[in-house]
């Protein structure tokens, strides 16, 4: 059964999670972004595959608010950013913890920030934990985990706040390929369970297109969006996704556009 929402059902989102339009950066002087425009269609796991320093985090970075753009619009859920409720994942699930803090706390510390009654925040973690059956001892301290563990505690306080949509940079970077495995499955379990829309920038083109619905190919800067490109094949996915036709055949779109990209 579908969990829309930790918290009790809201009105309908409008048709796209992330709009933006006439998107402007520079830095130093050289532009980044030019009159950049995206829709994402809501409901969806978007990836972000491009070449290297052709701004991929720089992008989700501005949608997200952390970084301003010199012009532009963004909306999320058809809301300017500041009103937006956003979950964000860093690339560097380490230093993004609170090392003094147990998992729990870390998981805890959007709702009390917020400030969150004691027993309102313990029943929300609670109800996040069951729902996808950590089973993670969560007074243990951060670096006490596996680097998979990590990661997956950074997720977990990303969605306890309920946010209408999550960030993800790149968050597989970092982890060895039996650990990429394990929180690809999770992850993937979280967008069937929850329905929040994701957009998750990625540097391999295997995990770009295997989690997702849209796979967004970026050019070299000035970056402009080459091609979207779908990938529908029904969820839950698993490794036998990666031999079928489908998977093949878009993989190797994706490929191709990314080469002639780097030849120009």
């Amino acid at each position: 059964m579908m969990i829309n929402s930790l918290t009790s059902p809201t009105i309908a989102p409008p048709e796209h999670f992330i709009s933006v339009q006439g998107l402007c950066k520079s830095f130093a002087g050289q532009p980044l972004y030019e009159d950049f425009n995206l829709d994402l269609p809501n409901n969806q796991l978007v990836s972000v595959f491009g070449p290297n320093g052709c701004g991929k985090s720089t992008l989700i970075n501005m949608i997200s608010g952390l970084i301003p753009i010199d012009r532009g619009e963004i909306w999320i859920h058809g809301k300017p950013i500041r009103r937006a409720k956003i979950g964000y994942v860093f690339q560097n699930y380490r230093d993004s913890m609170f090392p003094w803090m147990s998992a729990y706390d870390n998981i805890a510390y959007p709702l009390r920030v917020k400030g969150m009654a004691e027993r309102d925040c313990r029943d929300r973690v609670e109800r996040l934990i069951q729902t996808f059956n950590i089973r993670l001892d969560l007074k243990r301290y951060p670096y006490s985990f596996s680097g998979g563990q990590q990661q997956l505690v950074s997720i977990l306080r990303a969605l306890v706040a309920d946010p209408e949509v999550l960030f993800l940079d790149e968050p597989f970077s970092a982890l060895d390929f039996e650990t990429t495995l394990f929180v690809r499955d999770k992850l993937q379990e979280i967008f069937m369970a929850t329905g929040i829309p994701m957009l998750m920038v990625v540097h391999n083109l295997e995990e770009a297109v295997f989690l997702a619905d849209t796979v967004l190919l970026l050019s070299k800067r000035p970056t402009h969006l080459v091609e979207a490109v779908p990938f529908t094949v029904p969820r839950p996915r698993t490794p036998d996704t990666l031999t079928s036709a489908e998977f093949i055949e878009v993989s190797r779109h994706c490929l191709e556009i990314f080469r002639q990209e780097m030849r120009k």
